[in-house]
């Protein structure tokens, strides 16, 4: 698709009204209270893992997500790291699973700390994933996870999953080696939406990346693209005409135009002018309410892809720009 919505111009000025239900805030205290009550105290569980990479350690994680739920993990550091090393807390896209350690290597291997969440429920589309899901809703839904709950807030899918993000981040500060004052969290379209709500849901993290990411500004993505996953929301409601109002009610606790404002953390964005799947004003609509210290980075002529290995090197460097080097750069110069 060739660009297809606002220009460069407008997108930098598209700024539209956030839809925030009054009781925002409280419905999120209350999810993450909820989210350590039953087994939030058990301590996440580190198996060591042969992962035959002779540079990097790695450990199979469970940690307790919302209510208690096991939710699955990887842990890779630097073999050779010492002291307190920097942290990075990664989410995946829609339909992907946590996959092998061997799928996530850019992070450890460039000195960090280093967990990739596994999605629960997901992970049977393109990397395999291990974390199963406790249905919490029974309304009929579209394939996929968009409308799994989504007659109401508490029963929503993503309640649990963005829940499940702030326990991640929880999970890796807890880590003797890491410095919990210096972690970023990081993902690419619903890893960027996760990120998004974690950095706001977890207030005090350093360092929010979220690439081309999804859960943004719902009713106009709906509206402008007929892309997956977005389209499993028009197509449940081209069948439940009557529930419009309360889809999009629920979807506005989970919007990150409505995280972004509570977001504290150095933040990094990318966007593509030609994405069909998060378009760029649905992206910049989350952008431009960020108050923080923020950054865009534009890939005119990409799509979906925003700017591959060319952002990934600039993530690298904004990255190194604030938490500084990881321990194994700074024992290897001594």
């Amino acid at each position: 698709m060739a660009f297809f919505d606002l220009s460069w111009d407008e997108l930098q000025a598209y700024r539209p009204e956030r839809v925030e239900p009054p009781d925002f805030d409280a419905f999120w205290a209350r999810t993450l209270a909820e989210a350590h009550l039953p087994t939030g105290s058990e301590p996440a569980r580190f198996t060591p893992f042969e992962s035959y990479l002779d540079l990097i350690q790695c450990w199979d994680v469970t940690f307790t997500g919302f209510a208690g739920q096991p939710v699955r993990a990887w842990y890779l550091r630097p073999r050779t790291s010492s002291g307190r090393l920097p942290g990075v807390v990664e989410f995946i896209g829609y339909g992907g699973g946590r996959g092998f350690p061997n799928d996530w290597l850019i992070w450890p291997t460039a000195g960090y700390a280093y967990l990739v969440m596994d999605t629960r429920g997901q992970g049977s589309v393109w990397l395999k994933g291990d974390t199963g899901d406790v249905e919490a809703a029974g309304n009929p839904q579209s394939p996929g996870f968009m409308t799994r709950g989504i007659l109401a807030p508490e029963t929503y899918y993503y309640r649990r999953v963005m829940a499940d993000a702030a326990r991640a981040v929880e999970t890796l500060r807890e880590r003797p080696e890491v410095d919990p004052a210096r972690v970023a969290v990081t993902g690419t379209s619903q890893g960027g939406g996760l990120a998004l709500a974690a950095a706001a849901l977890v207030p005090d993290v350093a360092v929010c990346m979220a690439d081309v990411p999804f859960l943004c500004h719902y009713r106009r993505a709906t509206e402008i693209t007929d892309a997956l996953p977005y389209a499993e929301i028009s197509r449940y409601l081209a069948v439940h005409r009557d529930q419009v109002e309360a889809v999009f009610h629920t979807l506005s606790y989970f919007d990150g135009v409505n995280f972004a404002p509570r977001i504290q953390a150095h933040t990094l964005i990318s966007v593509g002018l030609m994405d069909e799947i998060c378009p760029p004003s649905t992206v910049m609509a989350m952008y431009n309410h960020l108050t923080v210290e923020k950054s865009v980075r534009v890939y005119r002529y990409n799509h979906h892809d925003g700017g591959g290995t060319f952002h990934v090197r600039e993530k690298l460097r904004f990255l190194r720009s604030i938490l500084g080097e990881g321990r194994q750069a700074e024992e290897t110069r001594r």
